[in-house]
């Protein structure tokens, strides 16, 4: 038996015995006493504990919990509105929470029911004693088996097969990465591998890693990577025993940290890097996602912080818009080309707009930003963001009632 196979045989053993636990919800005395523990508080703590975070400054915000990490972020998915920031666009490592946009790829590009081939490279082309579920050269899985191993045991060999499946070679991955990151307006991010293992060129921000990761909640099938628990791989065509996958963020229900509304999320975490973690919760209507970077102990206490702040001191609220349109006042040359242009051009909601704001906010105290986004095809939208002492707190999308193209003067008529 290769040392490799070997390896692979004592995880099952253990990841089977925690997934019979699990499923009848009994856990053996050995691992109880691995997760019995809580997170402990570092002594002394690291040096940006004491560390204001940088929403504390805005003028009537609830003030933030002191943690122990370099940089954090938490975001309502909905609103999109900061709640809390600290040091968001200082570039550093992310580690493993670099998967999301890896798997993001993945679903956006591959159809899950096809089948992948561990290429060598792939196989063996990660660092030793990195987190892997020991697929070997020429071993086939399906895309969602490829998917869940990248996700729920951050699998290296995973996301270099991944990233060869999109685009016939890690390297032209990597280009796409730093592409897509560029599209969801990421401004301090460059990948240099879809793993996150070390390297000096690899960095983005608590930021853009929250930008990332709405991105990959929006993408239903991407969604359920990282918010399944447990996954079960079966025999393949090299490896004979089935593979039990156990998601590794411990915050989710019936796990070491549990919280009440977690969903999911992607950990990391290298020498280099810290701890990293992305977690995903929700209460009630409101959904939020907390970025952690260079953390200590897995970075649960400091989440745990966070999204209670989100939680206690935030609340999501209705906008109350009128239905009329909005007017856009047209240029006087377009008095000869346009039908009725003594009129204004007008602007309508389509949907209801919601905020989220400290608790007890009155929202008529809000300040309104709107600009009119350009448009090749189709209306032109109106954007309309709001603001709490200049903080973004929510935004709204209003749609022309009518297209140009209809509102032409017709010749001789």
């Amino acid at each position: 038996m290769s040392k490799k196979i070997f390896h692979m045989k004592i995880k099952r053993i253990f990841c089977g015995a925690l997934a019979v636990g699990m499923l009848l919800g009994q856990t053996s005395s050995v691992l109880a006493e691995a997760v019995s523990s809580p997170t402990p508080t570092p002594n002394p703590h690291t040096e940006y504990y004491a560390q204001a975070a940088d929403t504390d400054s805005i003028e009537g915000w609830p003030t933030g919990p002191q943690i122990e990490a370099q940089s954090a972020v938490l975001m309502d998915l909905n609103s999109e509105a900061i709640l809390y920031s600290k040091n968001a666009d200082t570039q550093l490592y992310p580690a493993s929470i670099t998967k999301l946009l890896t798997c993001l790829l993945g679903c956006e590009n591959l159809d899950t029911s096809a089948q992948i081939t561990l290429s060598q490279q792939a196989a063996y082309g990660i660092e030793a004693g990195s987190s892997t579920i020991y697929g070997d050269a020429g071993e086939v899985f399906t895309v969602e088996q490829a998917l869940m191993g990248l996700m729920l045991e951050s699998a290296n060999e995973m996301a270099l097969a991944i990233g060869e499946e999109v685009s016939g070679s890690v390297k032209k991955f990597v280009e796409l990465m730093n592409a897509r990151a560029q599209q969801l307006g990421c401004t301090n991010t460059h990948f240099n591998n879809p793993n996150g293992l070390p390297d000096e060129t690899h960095v983005t921000t608590a930021n853009d890693m929250a930008k990332i990761a709405k991105a990959a909640w929006q993408n239903a099938t991407c969604r359920k990577f990282f918010t399944t628990d447990l996954y079960e791989i079966p025999p393949t065509n090299v490896f004979t025993e089935t593979r039990y996958l156990l998601n590794h963020h411990k915050m989710m229900a019936g796990r070491d940290y549990a919280y009440d509304g977690v969903l999911g999320g992607k950990t990391g975490y290298t020498d280099a890097a810290g701890a990293t973690l992305v977690t995903y919760a929700k209460r009630g209507n409101m959904l939020l996602v907390a970025v952690v970077m260079n953390s200590v102990n897995g970075a649960w206490s400091d989440t745990k912080s966070l999204l209670d702040y989100g939680f206690d001191n935030f609340e999501r609220q209705r906008i109350k818009v009128s239905m009329n349109p909005v007017p856009k006042e047209n240029l006087p040359s377009e008095k000869y080309l346009l039908n009725n242009c003594g009129n204004t051009y007008p602007f309508y909601y389509t949907k209801n707009i919601y905020v989220t704001v400290p608790i007890g906010t009155d929202v008529k105290t809000l300040t309104r930003k709107q600009r009119v986004l350009s448009n090749a095809v189709g209306p032109l939208r109106l954007k309309s963001k709001y603001y709490f002492n200049g903080q973004m707190v929510g935004w709204g999308m209003q749609y022309e009632r009518s297209i140009l193209a209809n509102l032409l003067t017709v010749p001789g008529a």
